[in-house]
């Protein structure tokens, strides 16, 4: 049997969340800027569709539901809830479960095996968010025999997905699968068609080169691609071979695909460290758009390209200078439930 991941911009039934609370991602006492946040998230999600928060124990959602408070967050009955399903760090988009529609329709968790990117961080508990999830919610759980974060790749929902070569092959994932075998796993458990491989990802990214930092789909035809002005920047030349590969690639029926340049906010830095920031790291919600900012000169024309790109939805710049500081952002932060 195969499944199929829906696109991003297909009705969600819920977003979920992992309450932040690793200090080891936010160094120097910067964990405490992260909750608010997290606040701005989640109080521009409950306009649009239910809210569900791992919280590690009773202590953090007590911490959680008192920040929210404060910061005016307000939900209908049920459309705010916290599950007690610890984890290591509060990158939902990498340990949480992927979910995907069999060929009757039904909803189904895959759950890949989840290694710390790498085996650079804990990831115990986080691997089993999946296989917990599934059973709260009565879920049937698809493992597959593979090392994979939902960060590394992105779909149109028709058959094609987007991912790099960096990530996907790099020996600290799936040392022992070739890239066909790779591509077996994607088309069988995601419904991928049609790979198309970009080379790298950004400079900071720890990673090893998520895709949802440098390309993204915004339609089943268009991609909006990470572009660096800069000839000096480190970015410069990764960007643009990206963004010359895509314009030579096709969609699942052979037709060319639409590519829409975005560039690439000024750089940011902690302790001397480049981060990862990237405007690419929008997440795709019912009605509207979270869009990462970082208050440099690059945010408004950013927002611009993207309000037109995603004509029928709200795009709202989110403020991510203290999230960026853990290597990642709100696309990072979240995973859509399909309806």
């Amino acid at each position: 049997m195969t499944y199929r991941l829906p696109a991003e911009w297909e009705p969600h039934e819920a977003t979920w969340l992992a309450w932040p609370h690793c200090a080891a991602h936010w160094p120097g006492g910067r964990l405490k800027t992260v909750p608010p946040v997290y606040a701005d998230i989640i109080k521009a999600l409950v306009t649009v569709e239910n809210v569900y928060v791992c919280v590690n124990d009773a202590k953090a959602e007590r911490t959680a539901r008192a920040i929210l408070a404060r910061a005016g967050v307000k939900s209908a009955a049920g459309q705010l809830r916290f599950f007690r399903i610890p984890t290591d760090a509060s990158w939902s988009r990498d340990h949480g479960p992927i979910f995907v529609r069999d060929t009757t329709g039904r909803l189904m968790i895959t759950d890949w095996k989840f290694n710390g990117w790498g085996n650079q961080w804990p990831h115990r508990r986080d691997d089993r968010v999946p296989q917990t999830i599934g059973k709260l919610f009565n879920l049937p759980v698809i493992k597959p025999n593979m090392v994979l974060e939902g960060g590394s790749i992105d779909v149109n929902g028709q058959g094609t997905l987007l991912t790099t070569r960096q990530c996907l092959l790099n020996k600290n994932r799936n040392p022992r699968l070739s890239q066909r075998q790779i591509e077996q796993q994607l088309t069988r458990y995601l419904g991928a068609r049609h790979i198309l491989w970009l080379d790298s990802g950004i400079v900071g990214d720890d990673t090893s080169g998520h895709i949802d930092d440098i390309a993204r789909f915004v339609n089943a035809t268009t991609i909006v691609c990470a572009v660096e002005n800069n000839r000096r920047d480190a970015n410069y030349s990764i960007l643009k071979k990206n963004f010359q590969d895509l314009k030579t690639m096709t969609d699942q029926a052979g037709k060319k695909l639409r590519i829409i340049p975005l560039p690439m906010p000024q750089p940011v830095f902690f302790r001397r460290r480049r981060l990862p920031a990237s405007y690419l790291n929008f997440y795709i919600a019912n009605k509207t758009v979270l869009v990462p900012t970082f208050r440099n000169g690059h945010d408004v024309a950013s927002l611009s390209i993207l309000k037109k790109a995603f004509p029928s939805r709200k795009v709202v710049g989110l403020d991510c200078r203290n999230l960026i500081w853990g290597l990642g952002a709100i696309h990072c932060s979240t995973q859509q439930q399909p309806k």
